[in-house]
């Protein structure tokens, strides 16, 4: 089911009833790639993680070297699952202070896995949230939609404690409601995460 196809609420409501299908099979996976328990990852995010949806369409720029269609910055989900614009590419990510284009999907109706702040807490640094952004483009518009799985606000995040050792000592403290925090310093332009270090 592509970005642009989707006729009614039912429709979007499958969709992400599978989106956390995928999701809890990557947080089980990521779980077994650090040989710890499997529910790890799920344990902290909840059995009602909240998800939320959005559209997000950039129009056509004709000063796109001017005009960023959102401004850099990494996710405060656990993960985040992109459905990309199929024909238009837009999203950037930024490794050694360069940036480098995501081009768009080789396969139709592919998916983008990205590792939010939370999970890089919980993993103790191992998984790194990206620093992204999107820009414009100056002839065509670009559409794209993102679906954000964020832990119960109640539930305490923490480095994962088969992950902390003499070797890799715990490098986060515990938080809870993290998107409360993570909106504030968003506008500021900063990262929560980083301020959540020992």
């Amino acid at each position: 089911m592509s970005a642009y196809s989707y006729s009614s609420r039912e429709d979007l409501d499958e969709y992400t009833v599978k989106i956390m299908e995928i999701i809890e099979t990557v947080l089980i996976a990521m779980a077994s790639s650090l040989d710890v328990e499997p529910n790890s990852f799920t344990d902290q995010v909840g059995k009602r993680p909240t998800l939320l949806t959005r559209f997000n369409f950039y129009p056509p720029c004709s000063t796109p070297h001017l005009v960023l269609g959102l401004k850099e910055h990494s996710d405060g989900s656990a993960i985040t699952i992109l459905l990309l614009d199929k024909q238009v590419e837009g999203l950037q990510l930024r490794k050694d202070d360069q940036w480098y284009r995501v081009p768009v999907p080789a396969i139709a109706d592919s998916l983008l896995l990205v590792i939010g702040e939370q999970a890089e807490v919980m993993s103790n640094g191992i998984f790194k949230s990206s620093i992204h952004r999107a820009v414009t483009n100056s002839e065509r518009q670009r559409i794209s939609l993102v679906c954000f799985c964020c832990p119960e606000k109640d539930i305490e995040i923490k480095p994962i404690e088969g992950l902390i050792d003499e070797k890799r000592p715990r490098l986060f403290k515990s938080v809870k409601n993290y998107l409360e925090t993570y909106f504030q310093n968003y506008q500021k332009g900063r990262r929560p995460v980083d301020g959540l270090r020992i």
